[in-house]
């Protein structure tokens, strides 16, 4: 079973304090759009948000469960803690909600390529890795997020036995590597929006 985690909690500070969530692209908001996109590939969507009141907004989709952070406050690894705890799936597609391109080719093979691996991570460079657009082993993420000492990601993927896979080996999918279009202010939802 394939599971997708979308973590929708944060504080929506670099978006002049709107949610980016219900940005609008291509008529849709970036949340249908990845629901859309996610259904096709995964078993199940869960959505985890900060707190009730946010889980509120999304009682009209389906076909998806709203959970909150238990770890309140900690950032995406409080809303991963939580999204795999909820999970059904022995594989989770890990997401931020303001990646509204995201292609769900793409997804599958990250899916199909893990292995034995713990994680999928597509990277750019060493540096440059997308945690946030990954495809992790569940088991191995209770192990870790059981007790650690860092907020940050990174530390938990050096952790666990991770495939880096290059971009490039995702261009078949996406040629032009629209899946990694992420939305952090209204200047970038307008650029990407213009005809």
């Amino acid at each position: 079973m394939r599971s997708a985690v979308i973590l929708v909690g944060g504080e929506a500070r670099r978006a002049n304090g709107q949610e980016k969530y219900f940005f609008i692209y291509q008529g849709r908001t970036f949340i249908e759009r990845l629901i859309d996109t996610l259904r096709k590939v995964t078993d199940e969507i869960i959505l985890v948000a900060r707190d009730p009141s946010q889980c509120e907004r999304f009682r009209d989709l389906e076909p998806v469960t709203c959970i909150t952070d238990i770890r309140q406050g900690i950032g995406p690894i409080g809303g991963l803690h939580a999204g795999t705890l909820a999970a059904h799936g022995d594989f989770l597609f890990v997401t931020a909600c303001d990646m509204p391109c995201i292609e769900a080719d793409v997804v599958s093979h990250l899916f199909e390529t893990i292995g034995d691996h713990d994680a999928a991570i597509p990277c750019w460079c060493e540096e440059m890795i997308e945690p946030l657009h990954a495809v992790y082993r569940r088991s191995a993420l209770l192990d870790y997020l059981r007790s650690h000492d860092s907020l940050s990601l990174r530390p938990m993927i050096r952790s666990i036995n991770t495939r880096y896979v290059p971009v490039d080996e995702l261009r078949p999918y996406d040629p032009a590597l629209r899946t990694f279009t992420n939305i952090n202010k209204l200047e970038d939802l307008e650029r990407i929006n213009r005809p």
